[in-house]
């Protein structure tokens, strides 16, 4: 049986082999913003185990932007090389690699999560060899009560950060990424120049929303022309968050980014405060953001990927084949089992299932099945007497 989530998905000229993706996660593990065998271990991974579109995590277009002292980057050439060996990796695996370009603003500056999360002040030395560790933002208001009030960005800074974006995409085109997307969720420095609840401005960046998404429609333009024509072009968006920033919103800023080359909408939330999107939720439930999805889709005329506790593999071909999305992304899923995708296509009935892994893997798992051997693999059972 040939699922939806085992189908390839073609976009622009690039054919994914199938519909699930690897969504940008921070591991942190950059050392002076360059990546290392960590990343290419931990990326590589997911290809071999079936992935059909492996993102690497949120690389800063400039080293004022990092969120903590360990992020990557691509704000210089010297970056590109060390990509390119996680990027060949991949790809030999069979799977679409992409990266997701970003800047924190004035979210920037902070430690590692397991060391707190903690705003750092003024004297910690920045990520590129300790230069300032400057905050920049739209406008001079800080993210929360702990953190330190940002500089509000001139037109001049403006122009500098669009640039950086541009240059950034043609590095990460020439380190051989497939795919790449611009983060504009999360509070970070897209989402604060789209949302009121941080953007104050009363220039030709502020006030209506047509002028706060001004930002990310220019940086869409300037990415889309060093990053080729032939690659697709996606967008992360807080579809809605804790301030005042509404699904209505996205749908206009998906409409306006697909009329600026941009052609996949990743579905996600909040982040625009320190107050979690689920904060009165007394529990997430399963894919709870993707109706945002659906509806981006169906509204904006756009294609759109779904992404939040999307766990199992029939709740996964349910999103795809009643078309709320066009592909699912997962994250702690697959930390969890970097074989998702195997587990996945033997459970929909997958012809060929130990196809979807290499060779070198697949022709032991065949053997164990020709076995005779009825039981089922570890990651379909609570233990040996209780399988769900």
């Amino acid at each position: 049986m040939k699922s939806h989530l085992f189908s390839p998905i073609q976009i622009r000229d690039v054919t994914i082999r199938n519909r699930i993706a690897l969504a940008p996660m921070l591991t942190y593990s950059a050392v002076n913003g360059c990546v290392n065998d960590f990343h290419l271990i931990h990326l590589g991974k997911f290809a071999i185990g079936g992935v059909g579109l492996v993102f690497m995590e949120s690389t800063k277009v400039d080293p004022r932007g990092c969120t903590t002292p360990r992020d990557p980057g691509l704000w210089k050439d010297e970056f590109i090389a060390p990509l390119q060996r996680i990027t060949s990796f991949v790809k030999s695996h069979g799977a679409t690699v992409g990266i997701q370009l970003g800047h924190s603003g004035r979210k920037a500056r902070n430690s590692v999560p397991w060391e707190g999360r903690a705003p750092l002040d003024a004297s910690q030395k920045g990520v590129d060899h300790g230069e300032e560790w400057e905050l920049i933002s739209p406008s001079a208001q800080a993210h929360s009560p702990r953190a330190s009030v940002p500089r509000e960005m001139t037109l001049a800074d403006i122009r500098e950060q669009i640039e950086f974006w541009g240059r950034a995409a043609d590095r990460a085109n020439r380190a051989g990424f497939d795919v790449l997307e611009l983060h504009g969720a999360h509070g970070y420095l897209i989402h604060q120049f789209l949302s009121s609840a941080s953007n104050f401005r009363t220039d030709q960046y502020g006030g209506s929303l047509h002028n706060r998404m001004r930002f990310a429609i220019e940086v869409a333009d300037r990415v889309r022309q060093s990053w080729p024509a032939g690659k697709p072009l996606f967008f992360r968006a807080s579809a809605v968050d804790e301030a005042n920033w509404t699904l209505a919103d996205t749908v206009a800023l998906a409409r306006e980014l697909k009329a600026h080359g941009v052609d996949v909408i990743d579905c996600s939330s909040g982040g625009m405060t320190e107050k979690s999107i689920t904060a009165n939720v007394a529990k997430p439930q399963y894919g709870y953001q993707v109706p945002y999805a659906e509806t981006v889709r169906r509204e904006a005329d756009i294609r759109t990927m779904a992404v939040g506790l999307i766990i199992h593999a029939d709740q996964a071909e349910r999103i795809l084949a009643s078309g709320q999305a066009d592909l699912v992304a997962l994250g702690r899923e697959l930390l969890h089992n970097p074989n998702w995708a195997l587990d996945a296509a033997q459970k929909l009935g997958e012809e060929n299932t130990f196809s979807k892994v290499p060779d070198n893997y697949g022709y032991w798992l065949e053997k164990r099945a020709e076995s005779g051997f009825d039981g089922t693999p570890s990651t379909w059972s609570r233990g040996m007497d209780r399988t769900t």
